[in-house]
């Protein structure tokens, strides 16, 4: 559906409101609001969605909430009013916190992934398919509620056993997409400050860069150092001292490849600001992986036991260690990733190719700023021409960010056969597996132009 507008003479009323409800993204922006494009608006209409299933997430991990979970009357059985006998240090509370989050981020996924079905192959905005996309925004949210409450409703059986691998596969691919957009941002950072040095002709621009750039490497070896106190010891947790040893000796190799002469020849934005970003990001995933290491020696960030040594079932015994610090900044970066994917397209050619979005030209980009002024306080249509990202591949986006989500806040913890709640190796190598899939994407970005000299890299 098109854009509504409303006569002059006619006052904003219950028809307007129900067709704002229905109709398009520029329905969304009132008069105070300022221009912006319907490609832009849609994308955060849709993070808005995905943010509001990781609110009710954190609301049913809440203690409040989750430790009052084990009064429904189907919550603690398993099968056929067979009741849950945890033979662990968590309590039922817990356990169906977990089981809480797992259907709000699988309704989350599926909603997104319907989606991701519908919008294959959209080229631009006359696709009857692009009215979907940009509007129907109350239908949608009934499809979301709808969707969440039936998820609620599957049985438990083998689902949350399944649904855990689906989201580390996941979670895997969503930490190499942060990691894409770490060096995007770093890229289009030092190509920004580069090119105002060499208007303003000030030094001041590299000695930001510079301050920024030593700034990254400090963290990054502050985070070394604490990671060899706090997450191993002198005569055991020797997977732990590899993993940290092997990440901090890559990141030093990329960090010589990116100002080796022929990699600044043929990458000549290329430099320090990227690596030590990607140095940090990679710190921050081998943090993350050491906090699932089920060794309570070697990760102090394991769920624990009471100081009794036992647990109660039911709200008197209740603990739950879910928001531990590796959880809370995973979710913040998380935060920033998602809104990163919704607000911008990257000028960096490479990165748009890879996450289906297109920079706008010069010529277009004018015309605009022209719709943008003749357009003041409503969205317009961008795309009628073209569409500025694949629709499919952000929603896919969408459901990967939502399986890494539940992971993040259920802290990668796994039932296992004795039906308790323990953190799994499998977490620890799909991190640190992410971590290095990470590092060789990075490497081949170096690279790849000295090993491919007749393809375009710019």
């Amino acid at each position: 559906m098109g854009s509504m507008r409303l006569k002059e003479d006619e006052s904003p009323g219950q028809d307007h409101t129900a067709s704002c409800l229905c109709g398009s993204a520029p329905c969304i922006l009132c008069s105070c609001c300022p221009s912006s494009r319907n490609s832009t608006i849609s994308r955060l209409i849709f993070t808005a969605f995905l943010f509001l299933g990781v609110l009710v997430s954190i609301i049913m991990l809440s203690p409040g909430v989750e430790s009052q979970l084990h009064t429904l009357p189907w919550m603690c059985e398993e099968g056929a009013g067979t009741p849950v006998v945890l033979q662990s240090h968590i309590d039922c509370g817990s356990l169906l916190g977990r089981r809480a989050v797992y259907r709000m981020c699988f309704a989350t996924a599926a909603f997104f992934f319907l989606f991701t079905l519908i919008m294959i192959c959209v080229r631009s905005s006359r696709d009857p398919r692009a009215a979907i996309q940009n509007g129907f925004w109350f239908f949608k949210f009934l499809i979301f509620v709808g969707i969440t409450v039936g998820a609620f409703y599957i049985p438990d059986g083998s689902f949350s056993n399944i649904w855990f691998y689906f989201g580390v596969v996941g979670s895997f691919l969503f930490i190499l997409i942060q990691l894409v957009l770490v060096i995007d941002f770093a890229h289009s950072w030092n190509q920004q400050w580069l090119g105002k040095a060499e208007e303003c002709d000030s030094r001041a621009w590299y000695a930001g860069l510079f301050f920024f750039t030593l700034l990254f490497y400090s963290l990054s070896v502050a985070a070394v150092t604490l990671l060899f106190i706090y997450y191993t010891q002198p005569s055991a947790c020797y997977e732990g001292k590899v993993f940290i040893s092997l990440n901090l000796t890559l990141c030093v190799c990329v960090s010589i490849i990116a100002v080796l002469p022929k990699v600044q020849d043929a990458q000549p934005n290329s430099g320090l600001l990227q690596a030590s970003a990607v140095t940090l990001y990679t710190m921050f995933v081998t943090w993350l992986a050491l906090s699932n290491v089920p060794d309570q020696k070697c990760n102090p960030h394991l769920l624990t036991h009471f100081d009794n040594g036992t647990v109660l079932a039911g709200s008197e015994g209740y603990v739950t260690q879910w928001w531990d610090a590796p959880s809370i900044v995973g979710l913040i970066i998380f935060i920033l990733c998602t809104l990163f994917i919704s607000l911008r397209s990257s000028d960096h050619r490479q990165v748009n190719n890879l996450m289906r979005t297109e920079e706008c030209p010069p010529v277009l980009e004018a015309t605009q700023q022209e719709q943008m002024v003749a357009c003041e306080g409503r969205a317009f249509d961008n795309e009628q021409d073209g569409v500025t990202y694949s629709y499919s591949f952000f929603h896919f986006c969408l459901v990967l960010a939502s399986l890494h989500i539940m992971m993040t806040l259920t802290n990668w913890y796994s039932p296992g056969d004795t039906r308790k709640m323990i953190s799994t190796w499998t977490a620890v190598w799909v991190k640190i597996c992410a971590s290095w899939a990470g590092l060789l994407l990075y490497l081949w970005t170096l690279i790849a132009p000295l090993l491919l000299p007749n393809r375009d890299f710019s």
